[in-house]
């Protein structure tokens, strides 16, 4: 985990600029991985001589654009809410200060995550294209096998007792059907102070 340290939290600063910032890391991610990508797929297609694998049918685009605007309106609630209610952004070198666990954040640990590969997904099925169709499949496991585990890590680390509460009590790709209501935990460093001093010595 170590060569993750480059991790860190979101200076204090403005809402404002706060959104500004999670807005256009937004429009990179989607212009890269959304449309560039399939992009460079679909002339490897063409180039490798698999563009027979396409197909056009009367449902796949108004489909691919439905599952779009979902994956879309799941991936920009979470940004705007990690942005406002976490005060950072999705990048780990500015990421939130604060445990977000309100909004999509309830019902699911990664809604960005679930956003983004349902996004890629309705990419390729908008195209026609199986093999841009794959790119979800193929990212999502390296996400969750290589990113996952040391964001995870950095959480607890940060949040402690009440991060690994949310972890027990939400999965990380499958919804809950009810909303993650957290306990409340009382900081380690008060613990003692709340007690009084004549029950503490007879503990």
């Amino acid at each position: 985990m170590d060569r993750f340290r480059f991790a860190r939290e979101a200076r204090p600063t403005s809402r404002t600029w706060i959104l500004a910032k999670t807005f256009a890391q937004t429009v990179i991610f989607w212009s890269g991985f959304l449309a560039l990508l399939p992009a460079i797929i679909w002339r490897l297609e063409d180039h490798l001589g698999l563009a027979g694998w396409r197909f056009s049918t009367a449902w796949n685009l108004p489909l691919g654009c439905v599952l779009f605007a979902l994956g879309g309106t799941l991936g920009l609630t979470s940004g705007y809410r990690m942005a406002i209610h976490g005060k950072g952004t999705p990048l780990p070198m500015d990421c939130a200060r604060e445990l977000v666990l309100i909004g999509p954040y309830r019902y699911v640990r990664n809604p960005m995550a679930i956003g983004g590969l349902t996004q890629g997904f309705a990419v390729g099925l908008a195209m026609g294209s199986p093999a841009v169709m794959l790119v979800p499949f193929v990212g999502g496991p390296i996400w969750n096998h290589w990113v996952r585990p040391w964001e995870e890590a950095d959480l607890e680390r940060r949040f402690g007792e009440s991060y690994r509460h949310y972890r027990q009590s939400v999965t990380c790709w499958l919804p809950r059907w009810t909303g993650y209501d957290p306990p409340q935990f009382q900081p380690a460093s008060q613990t003692n102070e709340s007690v009084p001093p004549s029950e503490s010595s007879r503990q």
